[in-house]
């Protein structure tokens, strides 16, 4: 959902997974079409989050990024 922000020249971006909070909006939806009232519906948390680091940035910058930090990115844009 953030990695955008990282794909369009931001620094780092770590946020929720996109595709896990669309398959929950599916899911709301869904349940609302058939009849559920939104005000009944759990309030659902992200469990699944994205570190994005973007090394083009980081070097404009003049920044090192630590290779543990790297290490532990989902995505390392270069």
């Amino acid at each position: 959902m953030f990695r955008v922000f990282s794909e369009s020249g931001g620094l780092m971006s770590y946020g929720p997974n996109r595709l896990e909070y669309d398959r929950h909006v599916a899911i709301y939806i869904d349940k609302i079409l058939k009849g559920a009232k939104p005000g009944d519906l759990p309030i659902v948390q992200p469990t699944k989050f994205e570190l994005v680091i973007n090394l083009k940035t980081a070097k404009a910058l003049g920044l090192t990024i630590p290779p543990s930090v790297l290490a532990r990115a989902d995505q390392v844009i270069q």
